[in-house]
């Protein structure tokens, strides 16, 4: 999806893809049985598929590299901040069942489905384009602003136009073993937050026996604080050009969250658990995407990378789904132990990728080998 995104730009690109899972989320209102409902689930992920790796990818090329957390952090965070309300949204929808014969579940897809729609549509009059092609969009810079920008993000990295495409050396980018500690951070990460969107609600309710309102209502305090810790970390992270450290202790707490919650006896102690899992598995997002970002060079391959990492988190999302089993109830233990072991295998993936970048850097610092092909390059952790 990057590559198509490379050659149709991102204003048309994400503008194309947005509307037309918002229309596909509005047919899941209308849908007569099943058999079209799964039809349109897997347009819904076809379309869905190109956004996010492409959102990341144009944000890496704007910006140099102790640049990008922030950036990331802020994209991410908001969606997530957004997401925390989607509970009392549907909860609040639900209550139009019966309305012009429509259950409240088909009101819920047509009304998110016409707002993203809408959102895709205004979108295309602000999205801009690649740096180095950033005039065909809107001029909210000038042709000198442009070439502040290029020149900023060559001197960082030596990438801003990207060579002509060629799909052997594009797929060679597979033979890296660093693509896949970064794909693995990020789906490990991604078995947390989809398990935590999915099932928080059945767990408040389940396990700490809130009523359903209560429990769509008290997720979102959980985003909020995901997203204010998340863009303090992001920014401290740019600050200071360091990832691993932050990355390690949002691994930590989601490890604390995780036995609070799990052998905690009192609800309020249980709550709070869920708050550094959540908080910890959505800040860690922007930051892997960070650590991967800040440590790749050359267009194609971070147009590999980004597709790569989201693949991941796509089969993250699908362990995510499946690990707070009803049957589990009203413990859910099974799926706490898997959210325990995605935030220990992420902090010794980074570990393990932090170490060989520190004494790569030290051998470059000696002037013994040339890292990633580029001069004066070094690992940022």
């Amino acid at each position: 999806m990057t590559v198509v995104a490379k050659k149709l730009g991102p204003r048309n690109f994400l503008t194309g893809i947005v509307v037309s899972w918002g229309l596909v989320m509005v047919g899941h209102g209308l849908v007569p049985n099943w058999r079209v409902m799964l039809a349109l689930r897997c347009l819904l992920g076809i379309f869905e598929a190109g956004f996010f790796s492409t959102c990341v990818y144009l944000l890496s090329t704007w910006y140099v590299r102790r640049e990008v957390a922030k950036r990331n952090a802020a994209f991410y965070l908001l969606g997530s901040f957004f997401a925390g309300f989607g509970g009392i949204l549907a909860y609040g929808v639900s209550k139009m069942d019966g309305i012009a014969g429509k259950e409240g579940w088909r009101w819920i897809f047509i009304i998110e489905g016409v707002i993203t729609v809408a959102m895709g549509l205004i979108a295309f009059f602000f999205l801009v384009d690649f740096p180095e092609k950033a005039m065909n969009s809107w001029r909210f810079l000038n042709e000198d602003d442009l070439k502040i920008i290029v020149d900023r993000v060559e001197r960082d990295r030596s990438d801003v136009v990207a060579p002509p495409f060629k799909l052997g050396e594009y797929l060679r980018n597979g033979l890296d073993w660093k693509v896949y500690f970064f794909a693995a951070n990020f789906g490990l990460s991604s078995v947390v937050t989809y398990a935590a969107a999915y099932f928080l609600p059945i767990v408040l309710r389940d396990g700490l026996h809130f009523s359903v309102a209560a429990a769509q209502c008290l997720s979102t305090p959980c985003y909020v604080f995901a997203s204010i810790l998340g863009y303090s970390q992001g920014y401290w992270s740019d600050k200071i050009n360091m990832r691993t450290p932050f990355i390690l202790f949002n691994c930590l707490i989601e490890v604390i969250g995780v036995a609070v919650l799990g052998f905690a006896t009192q609800n309020p102690a249980r709550y709070f658990g869920a708050f550094l899992i959540i908080g910890g598995a959505n800040a860690n997002i922007a930051l892997v995407l960070t650590y991967q970002a800040n440590n790749i060079v050359g267009q194609w391959r971070r147009a590999f990378c980004s597709a790569t990492i989201v693949g991941a988190g796509g089969m993250g999302g699908i362990i995510g789904s499946l690990t707070f089993r009803s049957q589990d109830a009203p413990d859910y233990r099974p799926g706490l132990y898997t959210c325990l072991v995605a935030a220990i295998m992420v902090a010794l993936s980074v570990t393990t990728t932090t170490t060989h970048f520190y004494f790569k850097n030290k051998k470059q610092a000696k002037g013994l080998i040339v890292l990633e092909g580029l001069e004066g390059f070094r690992y940022t952790y």
